[in-house]
């Protein structure tokens, strides 16, 4: 029998592959090649938290609310500590911005590089469900001088600044995606060995698809465009997929193909999901993956962020469709 068989490799390391890869980095020296291990350190801990949450005090809601004015999870907070502490002690990182903190967040690491925008535990309120949730983060290469703290112009850049996106859905296994903007790759986590191992090489997104995913308990205040979108998704006898996690509902779409939106609404008339900790990093993804984000009218990253807890609707997915989508709100505004 050939000894070879007896000891099958087991795949590329996230560690191994993101140092072949350093040298894609315009700037090679090592900093975001260890900020991006840092990240997925911060995810294996995040991960098992949330997988012992049903049998420890850490599910369900915090008490407090955040500066969203949404209800806090336990879990949110966790997560937001774990990747604060993770970046912080890394080193690379001289200012996060996190969906969960008012304020820019100085690590003291003033000769980083680095700034993050990171929404720690996106759709925490399906922790209780057993839903699968997940984490997204973009950063971004600082624009102030080093050697002191972090500025607001360092971390509202457009997402054409970005110099790496990704995310973490935690499913029924789970997987980190991200781009350095040469490409899409997706690794998934082996726990018996505490190792993420590449799973989905060079992942490239349906120029279409039959999927629709929108909250459509929102339907009513919909514009005349996206009602119009919708009913043709339908006569086209498209599947509506809508879990409410929105790593969960991107990353199907983005394997299988299809469309996710969230349009402006009477309650959300800038919409609900924020710039620059989701729109932005998964439209750096989509794009790299061959699909496109828009918030209607514009290229997702081509909008120049005046806030960080900025709010704008979104179009994202397969090319075809997000296209569609943008036309039927066109002839919304030549109607009007």
């Amino acid at each position: 029998m050939n000894s070879d068989k007896l000891a099958l490799p087991v795949g590329t390391t996230l560690d191994r592959f993101i140092m072949r890869k350093q040298e894609d980095f315009p700037y090679a020296t090592g900093e975001l090649s260890q900020l991006l291990r840092d990240i997925a350190l911060a995810t294996k801990i995040v991960n098992r938290e949330i997988n012992r949450s049903g049998l420890i005090d850490i599910a369900g809601a915090y008490g407090n609310r955040n500066v969203q004015g949404e209800d806090q999870q336990k879990l949110d907070v966790i997560a937001n500590i774990r990747f604060i502490r993770a970046l912080r002690n890394g080193g690379e990182v001289c200012t996060i911005i996190s969906e969960e903190d008012d304020e820019l967040i100085q690590t003291g690491n003033n000769q980083g590089k680095y700034v993050v925008a990171i929404d720690p535990l996106d759709g925490s309120s399906n922790i209780d469900v057993n839903v699968s949730i997940g984490t997204i983060f973009s950063v971004y290469r600082r624009v102030s001088p080093t050697g002191r703290e972090g500025t607001v112009a360092d971390c509202l850049q457009p997402g054409t600044h970005q110099v790496a996106a990704g995310y973490v859905i935690y499913g029924s296994s789970t997987m980190l995606v991200y781009t350095t903007g040469n490409g899409v790759n997706g690794f998934t986590y082996e726990p018996s060995l505490g190792e993420f191992f590449l799973s989905h090489p060079d992942i490239t997104t349906p120029a279409t698809g039959t999927i629709y995913s929108v909250n459509e308990g929102s339907s009513e205040s919909f514009s005349s465009g996206v009602t119009a979108f919708l009913q043709h998704c339908k006569k086209e006898a498209f599947s509506g997929r809508y879990i409410g996690s929105l790593v969960a509902d991107f990353h199907r779409n983005l394997l299988k193909g299809g469309i996710y939106l969230y349009p402006a609404t009477a309650k959300n008339p800038k919409g609900k999901l924020r710039l620059m900790y989701e729109c932005n990093p998964l439209a750096f993804i989509v794009e790299q993956a061959g699909g496109r984000s828009s918030n209607g009218q514009r290229r997702t990253m081509e909008i120049e962020p005046q806030a960080h807890h900025e709010r704008c609707p979104v179009f994202i997915g397969s090319k075809d469709l997000v296209l569609q989508a943008e036309a039927a709100l066109a002839a919304e505004t030549n109607e009007a």
